[in-house]
């Protein structure tokens, strides 16, 4: 009985060894010549040298269970010869299978390095053995004529990744799997989703008196300044202000000298994926761009730090775009400014308005109203009863924001007037 025991021990360390080393991922640069990188090197040999001595542990414990005791077998009855079998099997697969399955992939790097010394010198003695053992494998392959490498590495697309991603989480700290989501998420979300709108720009405009364009250098929040002449469809570029600030230092700053450090805007098309775009701005070595449509018309600008933000989170204390208030309500309601990104409301409010279409909450409503809005109107989009409150220019100022409604099946808000 201690024999078998000690048997299925092996097993167990066999199996938790085979996990570990699958599950393990190389911390250590390949350049040390440690044990484990030589098994990890020869993944193919190592695997066959554990099912090798696996196969050969469990034929002895099963041939050893069967003679424990020769007397007390010949003494049992059909169904408890049966009832035997089923016990060893039930007692190989928790304690030879399962369970160190489960401890190897809660301490993979333990697992791979304890017994690492071992194997490595195990598979020099007995190479010749494991050699011989692929290549009849590999011989079989063949005469099937199926491939005995891959023909290409599996590429898995950004839905693919996140689910990975996912699965995997449990064993991921929650601020780095978010993280590693977002990373994902940037390739389905693109560039006009997050810029900040064309009317929200913020800039210089040169057609100014200079002045005015001094003062507006002097308390600039922003170290990019974009600047523009007459109207934002005619923008020149951006200047940084560290340029500026010697010249304003010494009182020698004048709109020739500004118009000298001004650098040459870069534009973008819509439709440009954050991913790419990220790419895009370390390849250009550009931190801000314009984006533009099909036409040319100009549609916002982003910047490289809005693009981190959605990877990271909100980190820039510098206002890069105008902070719309949400004002929560006691009764679960929120007062919102109209002109809000709808990406901004779903994650602050926790709510799932669609954003594959208009940006702005404004855009949302006008597209569901289908007419101009009117203080009093009020809508229901995705089971949010939303009520405008004031408009401005044909645009929607401020709206309320209400709890969503608990059956989705009620009647939806009719717009119309108070």
């Amino acid at each position: 009985m201690t024999l078998l025991v000690i048997l299925i021990l092996c097993i167990s360390i066999l199996t938790a060894s085979e996990t570990a080393l699958l599950t393990y991922k190389r911390l250590h640069a390949a350049s040390r010549k440690t044990a484990l990188n030589q098994l990890l090197a020869h993944i193919d040999q190592t695997l066959t040298l554990f099912q090798l001595f696996k196969y050969l542990l469990i034929i002895l414990a099963t041939v050893l269970s069967l003679l424990i005791s020769p007397q007390l077998l010949n003494t049992l009855l059909v169904w408890q010869w049966l009832l035997a079998l089923l016990v060893f099997t039930l007692v190989l697969l928790v304690f030879a299978e399962l369970l160190p399955r489960k401890l190897a992939r809660l301490y993979p790097e333990t697992f791979a390095y304890a017994f690492a010394n071992f194997y490595a010198a195990t598979l020099k003695l007995v190479r010749p053995l494991v050699l011989s053992i692929n290549a009849f494998a590999t011989l079989i392959l063949r005469l099937c004529k199926q491939p005995t490498t891959p023909h290409k590495l599996v590429k898995f697309s950004g839905a693919e990744l996140k689910q990975l991603v996912e699965v995997e989480g449990a064993n991921i700290p929650p601020e780095h799997l978010e993280m590693l989501t977002s990373i994902v998420d940037l390739e389905s979300i693109y560039v006009e989703d997050i810029m900040i709108p064309r009317h929200q720009l913020i800039g210089i405009d040169l057609a100014k008196d200079w002045a005015e364009l001094e003062q507006q250098l002097i308390h600039s929040l922003f170290t990019r300044i974009l600047i523009y002449e007459s109207s934002v469809d005619n923008i020149l570029g951006f200047v940084h202000l560290r340029r500026l600030l010697p010249l304003l230092a010494e009182d020698k700053l004048d709109r020739e000298h500004l118009k000298a450090a001004i650098k040459p805007a870069y534009f973008i098309p819509k439709g440009t994926s954050l991913l790419q775009q990220l790419l895009n701005f370390r390849e250009q070595a550009r931190r801000s761009a314009i984006v533009v449509d099909e036409y040319g018309d100009i549609l916002g600008m982003l910047a490289l730090e809005d693009i981190l933000e959605e990877i990271v989170g909100e980190f820039s204390t510098v206002p890069i775009r105008h902070e719309h208030n949400i004002q929560r309500m006691p009764d679960g309601s929120a007062w919102v400014d109209g002109a809000s990104s709808i990406r901004d409301l779903n994650q602050s409010l926790n709510l799932k308005l669609p954003i594959d279409g208009p940006k702005t909450i404004n855009g949302l409503i006008m597209e569901h109203l289908e007419l101009l809005p009117v203080p009093g109107m009020t809508v229901l989009i995705a089971q949010h009863p939303m009520e405008i409150r004031k408009t401005r220019k044909n645009a929607i100022k401020t709206l309320i924001i209400y709890p969503a409604l608990p059956a989705p099946s009620q009647k939806e808000f009719e717009h119309g007037k108070s």
